[in-house]
């Protein structure tokens, strides 16, 4: 391993011992668990969700969570020479000496992966082939809406809040593993509990058009898998410490969840539908919490973190008393996912006291037309507005996120995009107070991805040839001085789209293009987009049929019997307001009866 090291890059990824990392006897415990992130260990160690789930399974005092991470390129060829396997960062042993191997769902492109990951470990692939208990293969995460392209690989899914399934789901395990079930019985037994979809208990028939027929559960499966929900966010498990890693990560700080979900209803947006309902944190609560796990992690830096943070309703007094804490300590406060129609003089002010970073306001669209499609719910003027206040207070760095390829999109909307930045550059020479210092304005294009799960998963994704136009129409038009563009790869994006609308025919796809060595498929230095396709050919199925087709309305989706508890019938309701340009108000103003307050008890959203 010492000589190994000496030949990666970052090697400090792969040794383990960091700071509040969980050391137990093995001998002493019922359950080991791997917690795999299939991806690198910077981008894993940046995961709230991970250190959260790692938290509340090492308190249990019978059960040894451990860290697992997808190692680079460099350290995989290097372990694969020297035949060592993947193995734990707490232990050092490989990922075939655990229980449990749970994978988290981040992004569609870390599908491969999670194979290259498992076969890396010594670990059979195919869940028909892991016939015991032992290698259990488990997912949870927001791409376990639509579980069915991994069906021919992982036993169960979660699906919803981890902490509300997650010791369910492993006191059942350690019951088999003590009375000696048969994989079978246990499976049969965990899909009945609430917000787990054993894939293997179901039954997919297809029309002689390729769409579904029905799925039909078997062995006494629910024929719709409802998520589960943590109920009160004040109450819930929190880690009071996190692993504080040895190396640089992306996201390097302390975080606090103000609520879970979010109330504005843009129609593009997974997250916003399916981590419905709206549940927030007490202001005391959220004090409490970053005080302790700056306390314990010695972290220079929290984050206030959510879906939409200005919309946390006591914003202002959270500030307030955190940076009391924070001023004295020099901790930096960051408050990311602010909006621009809620950017205000006095929010600046607090941000600035601390730490003076770059703004980045997410516009989406060009003309207001296709921000009423999407139900952005900001205006030109809120914008404008926003970074008026920004640059009158001394900044001089705005980032500008829009999409391309959004359904309805014209070549106006297109050109609605160089139009913002324009008018946020002149914004910037009338308000500044030192033009010398110049300005830095960012605008980035990605590529629209219909998403299960929300209005827009009817609609078809722009083809391959019909982005590339666009890219190239934008780069062109795009010479606006002090402005830098930005865009996001088209081919990953038609990929993500394939597979996020994906079924479970796809499965022999993604083997096969891992097979043939498509693996960190989100990084641009690793993606192979023509061995993707080549394998799609090969195995009879078309990309197009996943990513470019309109849907009607009345199709049967794969993902139809998982339900994150908005209505079908509400995202069809929104998408025909999409065609109008008609907004739809958010949760804060009017409650629209999507149908996930139903989760709750009381049934009441808890704005």
């Amino acid at each position: 391993m010492e000589a190994i090291l000496s030949r990666v890059q970052k090697p400090a990824r792969y040794v383990g011992g960091e700071w509040g990392s969980v050391m137990k006897d093995k001998a002493k415990v019922d359950l080991r668990f791997a917690f795999c992130f299939p991806d690198t260990y910077e981008v894993a160690m940046s995961h709230l969700g991970s250190r959260i789930l790692y938290g509340l399974l090492n308190e249990q005092k019978d059960i040894w969570c451990e860290r697992v991470c997808a190692p680079w390129i460099d350290m995989e060829a290097e372990m694969r020479a020297a035949g060592l396997p993947l193995y734990g960062l707490e232990s050092g042993d490989p990922l075939s000496d655990f229980d449990i191997i749970a994978f988290t769902l981040q992004y569609e492109l870390s599908f491969t992966n999670i194979l290259n990951m498992l076969d890396l470990g010594g670990v059979p692939l195919l869940a028909a082939e892991r016939t015991g208990l032992k290698h259990l293969v488990a997912c949870g995460g927001p791409c376990a809406y639509n579980p069915e392209p991994l069906a021919d690989f992982v036993d169960l899914f979660m699906i919803g809040d981890g902490e509300e399934i997650m010791l369910e789901f492993t006191d059942l395990y350690r019951r088999a593993q003590r009375e000696d079930w048969s994989k079978q019985a246990f499976l049969v037994e965990a899909a009945q509990i609430p917000g787990m979809y054993v894939p293997s208990l179901y039954e997919v028939s297809y029309r002689t058009d390729g769409t579904i027929d029905r799925v039909t559960p078997t062995n006494g499966a629910p024929a719709v898998v409802q998520k589960r929900i943590v109920q009160d966010l004040d109450t819930m498990y929190y880690p009071t410490s996190f692993v504080v890693p040895s190396t640089d990560i992306v996201f390097d700080r302390a975080m606090v969840e103000l609520f879970r979900g979010c109330p504005r209803g843009c129609r593009f947006c997974q997250a916003g539908y399916t981590y419905r309902p709206l549940r927030t944190k007490s202001k005391e609560v959220l004090r409490e919490q970053a005080e302790t796990v700056l306390k314990n992690s010695g972290y220079e830096e929290i984050s206030l973190s959510s879906l939409s943070t200005s919309d946390y309703g006591e914003l202002s007094g959270l500030t307030e008393c955190m940076l009391d804490y924070c001023e004295p300590r020099h901790v930096s406060l960051s408050l990311p996912s602010l909006r621009a129609d809620s950017f205000s003089t006095e929010l600046m002010q607090r941000v600035q006291k601390t730490r003076k970073s770059g703004l980045t306001f997410a516009c989406e669209a060009g003309t207001q037309r296709l921000r009423d499609v999407i139900n952005k719910n900001i205006t030109e003027e809120n914008v404008l507005r926003a970074c008026e206040i920004a640059f009158q207070g001394g900044w001089n760095n705005v980032k500008l996120y829009f999409m391309m390829g959004l359904p309805t999109e014209t070549t106006e909307d297109l050109d609605g995009i160089l139009d913002i930045c324009k008018k946020v550059a002149y914004c910037w020479r009338v308000n500044t107070n030192n033009r010398a210092r110049g300005v830095r304005i960012t605008a980035s294009a990605s590529c629209f991805v219909p998403k299960p799960q929300t209005p827009f998963q009817w609609d078809a994704q722009d083809t391959l040839a019909v982005l590339r136009e666009k890219q190239t129409y934008l780069k062109g038009i795009m010479k606006t001085k002090n402005v830098t563009f930005n865009w996001h790869d088209a081919e990953t994006s038609v990929l993500e789209a394939v597979i996020a609308r994906g079924d479970r025919r796809q499965g022999k796809a993604i083997y096969l293009a891992w097979q043939r060595g498509c693996k960190m498929d989100g990084w641009d230095q690793c993606f192979d987009f023509d061995k993707w396709m080549q394998a799609f050919a090969d195995c009879g199925l078309d990309p197009a049929f996943y990513a470019s087709r309109q849907r009607p309305l009345d199709e049967v989706f794969p993902w139809d019997h998982i339900s994150c508890g908005v209505r079908k019938e509400h995202l069809r309701e929104e998408w025909e307001l999409s065609r109008t340009a008609a907004i739809t108000p958010d949760c804060m103003h009017k409650c629209t009866a999507c149908g996930a307050s139903a989760l709750l008890k009381g049934g009441a959203c808890r704005v």
